[in-house]
């Protein structure tokens, strides 16, 4: 669906700039944001391997799974009918940690790892379970400590002060987080669930 919203905002600018005589206009147009396109690509790539490279390290060393073993408390309320020895809850630590340092890239594939985990404990159903729901919601609303993707995109666009966003990202990422964690509990409850 979303290609061919797309598609049709392409073909409207196009005619528009046609009917107008502006052609060249729209051309140029296409062809920097090309070139600022694979720009912010390359810096984007170095930037996310890096982070993906520090989340390995940290997983490496176990430092991840050290602050697994911390945050078990949160977990255990968050995700109640997940097992404790149970391989979701690695998962989500892992998404948790990188989504709360900044490092959407690096939490994707926990992310993904988790959800599949979660779909088993589930039964294969077709119907997502309270604790699938509550973490896509968690992981949506992501609790940022450092926003790296702002700040790269901030840097590459020539902010003076990149890092400025620092503080009102927490602010914004934690209200989202808190809002996130009790709408997931209240309709944890009205599908009876403590």
């Amino acid at each position: 669906m979303l290609n061919y919203l797309w598609g049709f905002m392409i073909v409207i600018g196009v005619v528009y700039g046609a009917i107008n005589g502006k052609m060249p206009e729209v051309s140029n147009a296409a062809l920097d944001s090309a070139q600022e396109a694979v720009t912010l690509c390359i810096t984007m790539v170095g930037i996310m391997s890096m982070w993906v490279g520090l989340m390995e390290i940290a997983k490496d060393s176990g430092l991840i799974q050290a602050a697994t073993r911390k945050i078990q408390p949160l977990i255990g309320f968050l995700f109640p009918d997940v097992p404790k020895d149970h391989e979701a809850r690695e998962h989500i630590t892992t998404n948790i940690i990188a989504n709360f340092l900044g490092l959407g890239w690096a939490a994707t594939p926990a992310g993904l790892k988790a959800m599949k985990s979660l779909k088993e404990l589930n039964g294969d159903s077709k119907v997502a379970s309270v604790d699938m729901c509550t973490f896509l919601i968690v992981n949506i609303s992501s609790l940022q400590l450092i926003p790296v993707n702002i700040i790269a995109y901030r840097s590459q666009y020539g902010s003076v002060n990149p890092t400025s966003i620092v503080a009102p990202a927490i602010v914004a990422t934690l209200v989202s987080t808190i809002v996130g964690v009790t709408f997931a509990k209240i309709m944890g409850r009205k599908r009876g669930r403590p």
